[in-house]
Order: C-alpha cells, then structure tokens, then sequence
C-alpha cells in the first residue's frame, strides 16, 4: 500500500521522557534552566507538544540519538540507574516507533531524596 508514515519528534521525546521516568531511581528529569525556559516557550506556543526539559532527539533516515538529562535518587547507584535508563529508552523507541537507535546519552545532572522524604 502506498503512503508514508511520519512519527514527529515530540512524540519521540515523550516516549523516551516516559521510558525514562519508568526507571526506579529516576525521581526528575534534569536539564540546564536555560532548556525549561525554552520548554516553557514552547509549550505556551505550541499547545503543550514538547517533552519537556531534559529530551532531545536527532532523526535521521529512520535511525535516532537520543540525549537525557536526569535527576538520580540519593542513594541509587548513579551508573546503574544510567545504564537501566539508556537500555529502557533504547526498547521503548525501537518497539514504540520502529526507529533505529543509534545512541543513548543519559547526563546526570543532580541527586535528590526521593520525592515523598522531602519536607513540605
């Protein structure tokens, strides 16, 4: 059957931010205030498509990279954590949206207390 199929790139960003927040020890997606400013921007222009900070893809003949910023539990192992996230978004994209991914670079860019220990 002819026609053509076209995933955009945010729908890519938010399976890989969803495959990322899936991952125990994941409590945050990170990313520069610079990058949530612009996020901001975008989702105020564009109708709230974008991921949100933290999520960039490159697609190109149907094969992606991918670039995570994250946010780690304290007391997770770092790499661990980093490694389950980079293999999880890997999965997901590839099942999800049928892309080749090429690479997955996972940035961590704070450790925090798990959401329900922070005081109020």
């Amino acid at each position: 059957m002819k026609g053509r199929i076209k995933v955009a790139d945010e729908v890519v960003e938010k399976v890989v931010a969803l495959a990322t927040m899936e991952v125990p020890g994941v409590v945050a997606m990170g990313g520069e205030p610079e990058r949530a400013v612009e996020s901001v921007r975008d989702r105020a222009r564009f109708g709230g498509r974008r991921a949100g900070q933290g999520v960039h893809v490159e697609i190109e003949d149907r094969q992606v990279a991918i670039d995570i910023s994250i946010v780690v539990e304290y007391g997770r192992v770092i790499l661990d954590v980093a490694n389950e996230v980079k293999a999880n978004v890997a999965r997901a994209v590839s099942l999800m949206a049928g892309l080749r991914v090429v690479e997955v670079n996972v940035t961590v860019d704070d450790v925090r207390m798990p959401e329900a220990a922070q005081p109020e």
